[in-house]
């Protein structure tokens, strides 16, 4: 039989899905199942988590990887933990010396915006701190899958293609290992059967070691090594001297719920903005023009001062009580009229991301999210690995009087967010929707959803979307009417509808009821899974 993986002739429709003895949602069905095989041999949901997320770089590499930062939100026995394992700049790199190599801005491909990565750090602090299991036995199924193959999924196989060709463009001896690593006479083709070997022996390396072996021993040579030959400033010392950061979230009571999110370097305090400003606001019914108008306005706000603010929080000039105090919310929301306004902020950037989310039945939940920053991230791959380094160091600023300006051991804005639901300290669950600026706004929209216009998990993520790109430009699903769209622009909005689904992020969400029994939903724009038990 011939057919084309990506046509879709007929609207299709998902239920949410119930277990009461543990849940695994992420993008990917394989990674879903490794997860869930976690579970079944005892694990707990932190164990699932971290099964799940080592997966993901071997069956997602378009979106992240080995070499890539993490953050993440835990529910164990009934109290709630942050953890930041961003890295940051390296010790050497100065905003001098970048401008000495010719550039104005930080590139996004090299060895110049790599920072220190964070992801298996944070899986081996996480297993260290709440895990059931050691690291090795969490690691096994992506190892297997590393070593034994997998299929190509359909959207893994079309963002495969569209970075291929945009790899192709990259010029220079540094980026022949990315090749020799991700293409296969060319980007795998959707079902083709491929094989990750040199992923499948770092892993085991990592869980052999407690991830010792790529921050203090022979991984860590070697990306020391790597850097030095193609003039990078990462060094060893850099990966020896970094540690995750156990931090306490933030949150912003909502309408009778807390929705918790990891604090600055990342960009979580930007959904509680606006949700800080929309609960000031009246709305009533989901997607009309008065409900998106606000939505629209009350999030542009929150990215004038989130970008402007948000970096390393040593460097931020205002306390995070400060952006989502009462006074805050309630001034930003009498500052929204009938019409569009013009904010004075940056263009927001695309870029790659995974989540998941996972449940056990003891009721621990885990929200966890895993980046290279831009897809495969800096072009970079260490030989012989299967470690591609993140580019996350783009996000700095090269302007020394900007809040993110570049120094050494700085920590970057990072769009990477995961977000966790409370109610009288009760966890009901977690959520996320990843893709670069996008997160922010997406977590904003879904926890309306539920919490405003009683939307299940499944719904709230299948609900048409939109995105603010800049200035009063905004672009929305196709699924939106015409209506709509015309009367927003007679409001001021710019408004461009788009088929491409990818920019609008991808969500998970487990709620659990009050009976215990949990409730998810997974995103219906890429190849996503829930794995029940």
């Amino acid at each position: 039989m011939k057919f084309n993986p990506f046509e879709k002739r007929f609207a299709s429709k998902r239920n949410p899905m119930y277990s009461n003895k543990g849940m695994v949602a992420t993008s990917q069905p394989l990674a879903a199942e490794a997860g869930a095989e976690i579970l079944r041999k005892g694990g707990n949901a932190v164990d699932a988590a971290v099964a799940t997320a080592a997966c993901l770089t071997v069956v997602e590499p378009t979106s992240n990887g080995i070499g890539g930062d993490a953050f993440a939100l835990v529910w164990m026995k009934d109290k709630l933990y942050g953890l930041n394992a961003s890295g940051p700049a390296p010790s050497e790199i100065s905003i001098s010396k970048v401008k000495a190599l010719g550039h104005e801005e930080m590139p996004k491909f090299g060895f110049t915006p790599v920072t220190v990565p964070g992801a298996p750090k944070a899986w081996a602090s996480l297993i260290e701190r709440f895990g059931n299991l050691t690291l090795k036995e969490v690691l096994e199924p992506a190892v297997r899958i590393a070593e034994g193959g997998y299929p190509v999924s359909t959207t893994l196989g079309y963002f495969w293609k569209k970075a291929h060709k945009a790899y192709e463009k990259l010029e220079g001896e540094a980026f022949k290992e990315w090749f020799n690593t991700f293409s296969f006479d060319g980007p795998p083709e959707v079902g083709q059967v491929i094989t990750m070997k040199n992923h499948a022996k770092t892993l085991r390396s990592i869980g052999d070691s407690d991830s010792d072996s790529f921050y203090k021993g022979d991984l860590a040579d070697l990306i020391d090594e790597t850097s030095k030959k193609y003039g990078g400033f990462i060094r060893k010392h850099d990966l020896e001297n970094f540690d995750v950061e156990w931090v306490d979230p933030i949150k912003m009571n909502y309408k009778g719920f807390d929705v918790w999110e990891i604090p600055p370097n990342g960009q979580g305090i930007i959904a509680l903005m606006g949700l800080n400003t929309m609960k000031h606001l009246d709305v009533k019914c989901y997607g009309t023009v008065d409900t998106l108008h606000k939505q629209f306005e009350a999030m542009k706000q929150a990215f004038t001062d989130g970008l402007h603010y948000i970096s390393d929080p040593k460097a931020m000039t205002v306390t995070f009580d400060e952006l989502l105090s009462d006074d805050y919310g309630k001034k930003c929301a009498i500052k929204i009229t009938d019409e569009a306004l013009e904010p004075s902020v940056s263009e927001p950037q695309r870029s790659g991301t995974i989540y998941l989310a996972t449940a056990d039945k003891d009721g621990n939940m885990v929200s966890y999210i895993q980046s290279n920053y831009m897809g495969f991230g800096s072009g970079i791959v260490i030989p012989g690995t299967g470690i591609g380094m993140q580019n996350r160091g783009h996000t700095f600023s090269l302007d020394e009087k900007h809040v993110n300006a570049l120094e050494p051991n700085k920590k970057t804005y990072h769009t990477i967010i995961p977000g966790f639901i409370t109610k009288d300290d009760i966890g009901i669950g977690p959520f996320g929707v990843m893709g670069g600026f996008m997160q922010p706004q997406g977590h904003m929209q879904v926890i309306m959803n539920m919490i405003d216009f009683d939307m299940n998990p499944q719904d709230a993520l299948d609900a048409p979307r939109w995105q603010w790109v800049k200035g009063k430009k905004f672009t929305v699903e196709s699924k939106m009417t015409d209506d709509v769209i015309r009367q927003l622009s007679m409001k001021g909005h710019e408004i461009t509808m788009t088929a491409e689904e990818g920019s609008f992020g991808r969500g998970q969400i487990i709620i659990r009821k009050d009976n215990g029994v949990y409730v998810g939903g997974t995103e219906s724009r890429t190849d996503g899974h829930i794995s029940i038990l």
